[in-house]
């Protein structure tokens, strides 16, 4: 009889722990790939929804229009990573806009040109944001806010507030060419998400970046120099935003001061939807560009389903609220 109750138990006791085994692996398994299966199951819900979504022109479309906003988003995630935040991505890409568009007239300079001059104007102002918020010791928030403001200004004094038109063909393939049939922009886009991921996981820099955003007193007791990593997370923000101007007034063929509206957000929200924590020390590109294109199904799908635009931003923010909140119960947790 012992025997029996003995070897129940155990089967018991085998049971509680196969079956708290499955629970734990399919709690890995949500917390790792959760987003991406959010993501699948919205692209079968809005092809069943709309028979022209599930199409390849359709598809690359939306890659191409989130291919802007998951740039930024990308710089984004590694500054959230320290613990930071830029909200000046949106006013620096109207910024580069105007005044790469000023330089990409026909018969006036090679199309380097204004490139060089987009990219490094993106990169001064993350090196000033950067450096202010390092030396200075004041809060991110208020820095790229503050640059968020004067970056606007200066776009609208630089343009007098208007477009700027006229750009030549060679300019405008950036946004609007295509290689075998991919659009440029999805190239690029490609091409600095796998950059970045490189440089978030396999350097020292990205290693130092985890650290910084773990705990900054730590990495500074290891003899980190958290000033000069600082400055790099915020100069790469700003050189992608830099980047994602040069897409964006390509792709419209005009330099727009009022470009970039609202972009610092959605960057923002593709980084957290993507599993970023806004507590520091947690992030991945592969999270965000999921989170990116997770915006741009719901945009997309929400358009073809003739979905006010107004209810479109009521779900955007349930979206990100849900996922802050998911955030932070994983925070209590570990």
């Amino acid at each position: 009889m012992e025997s029996q109750v003995s070897v129940t138990n155990k089967q018991g006791k085998a049971g509680i722990s196969s079956t708290a085994t499955s629970k734990d692996k399919l709690y890995r398994f949500l917390n790792r790939y959760g987003m991406l299966v959010i993501l699948i199951a919205l692209v079968i819900l809005m092809s069943i929804l709309s028979p022209t979504f599930f199409t390849t022109g359709n598809l690359l479309n939306i890659v191409r229009q989130m291919s802007v906003v998951g740039i930024v988003a990308i710089g984004v995630t590694i500054v959230i990573i320290t613990t930071g935040i830029d909200l000046s991505s949106g006013s620096v890409i109207a910024l580069v806009s105007v005044v790469t568009a000023s330089l990409a007239h026909p018969d006036t300079y090679p199309v380097v040109v204004p490139i060089l001059v987009g990219l490094g104007l993106g990169l001064l102002t993350g090196v000033i944001n950067g450096t202010i918020i390092s030396k200075a010791k004041i809060a991110p928030f208020i820095v790229t806010l503050g640059m968020m403001t004067a970056a606007r200004g200066a776009a609208l004094l630089f343009s007098d507030g208007r477009p700027i038109g006229n750009l030549s063909p060679s300019f405008l393939w950036i946004g609007q060419g295509d290689v075998v049939g991919i659009p440029v922009p999805i190239l690029i886009f490609a091409l600095v998400g796998v950059i970045s991921y490189i440089l978030l996981n396999k350097t020292k820099f990205g290693k130092y970046v985890y650290a910084i955003g773990g705990n900054e007193q730590a990495a500074i007791i290891a003899g980190v120099n958290v000033d000069k990593y600082k400055i790099f997370v915020y100069a790469y923000a700003g050189l992608l935003s830099g980047l994602a101007g040069l897409i964006l007034t390509s792709r419209i063929s005009s330099g727009q001061p009022t470009a970039g509206v609202m972009y610092e957000l959605d960057a923002i929200a593709a980084a957290v939807i993507g599993g970023t924590s806004l507590a520091g020390g947690i992030g991945t590109i592969g999270g965000t560009i999921v989170g990116a294109l997770i915006i741009g199904v719901m945009n997309n799908g929400l358009d073809l389903l003739n979905v006010s635009p107004y209810w479109q931003q009521i779900l955007k923010g349930v979206i990100i609220t849900m996922a802050v909140f998911i955030d932070s119960r994983k925070n209590r947790k570990s």
